[in-house]
């Protein structure tokens, strides 16, 4: 099928493709869902020419999956952000990079954890010094609010999914899954030590991609005091590139802690997490050490 075709196939996934072009274009969506969003900082990211890089950002502007917002009219320069439609393309790269990871780089095996010497190991400890992607997520008390509390140190720990006995029900083979048991007894360790965190100069906050109804009945039933926030929609994923695996006909996070630092700077990073209640001891250092105040135990 030549190139022309594919915008007149009856199938969502030509059609797509006509769209997407080639793999420059899942490249700078990826980019400017973590935050790169302007000409030339993309180019310096992507090691690309200047006219391919035009030629693509312009296709994506006329395709609506980004827009153009002026920041400088004096010479006119444009951040290129994402379209609700773009937006609409961050569960299609979550996957992609989960399907890399375990098919393309690892053995095919599904798992919920990682070696500490894996290529997912590596991406993640270079989220250091990263900024948080300026999103939003639901939390699952209502509302929404973004990922790192704002003028404040953050412990921000992503977890695969965790339910409330009677209520949606653990996803099939959950327990089979190596690093998916354990999300209870992290979020629980979390509560007993929500105080000692605060008192050392941090807040608390729980990310899965589950929906927050899901959220909000293992809220209620743990009696968690900090809030649990939905990624759902594979925004936090997407701007961070993550490490996901799937079970359940979900896009699930591997276990996985940041320490935000108030300028919502990404300072440590615990990954893999092979042993959630030991983690949060290790944060709790973690956060008397960099927020400077003293925490008794």
């Amino acid at each position: 099928m030549r190139r022309a075709d594919l915008a007149d196939a009856d199938c969502g996934i030509a059609q797509a493709l006509g769209v997407l072009g080639d793999w420059w274009t899942f490249l700078i969506v990826r980019d400017v869902a973590g935050g790169t969003t302007r000409f030339d900082a993309l180019q310096r990211e992507l090691g690309v020419s200047r006219r391919a890089l035009t030629e693509r950002l312009a296709a994506l502007v006329e395709h609506g999956v980004l827009r153009r917002e002026a920041y400088s009219h004096h010479p006119p320069r444009y951040d290129y952000l994402l379209t609700p439609k773009g937006e609409g393309l961050l569960p299609v790269l979550v996957a992609l990079q989960d399907w890399g990871s375990r098919h393309v780089m690892g053995d095919g095996a599904l798992t919920a954890t990682a070696r500490a010497d894996s290529a997912e190991a590596r991406r993640v400890r270079q989220l250091v010094d990263r900024w948080l992607p300026a999103v939003t997520l639901p939390r699952h008390d209502g509302g929404d609010e973004p990922p790192a509390v704002p003028g404040r140190w953050t412990v921000l720990y992503l977890f695969p999914g965790a339910f409330a006995p009677g209520d949606q029900g653990l996803p099939p083979g959950w327990g089979d899954i190596p690093g998916a048991v354990g999300c209870t007894l992290e979020a629980r360790t979390y509560a007993d030590r929500h105080e000692l965190i605060r008192t050392a100069g941090a807040e608390v906050r729980g990310v899965s991609t589950q929906r927050p109804d899901q959220l909000r009945a293992f809220a209620e039933y743990a009696r968690l005091p900090y809030p649990l926030l939905s990624d759902q929609d594979g925004r936090l994923a997407a701007g961070l590139l993550l490490p996901t695996f799937r079970a359940g006909g979900v896009d699930r996070f591997k276990r996985l802690t940041l320490l935000v630092d108030p300028d919502a700077v990404v300072r440590a990073v615990q990954f893999p997490v092979t042993d959630p209640a030991g983690s949060v001891a290790e944060m709790v250092e973690l956060v008397r050490q960099s927020c400077g105040r003293p925490a008794t135990r």
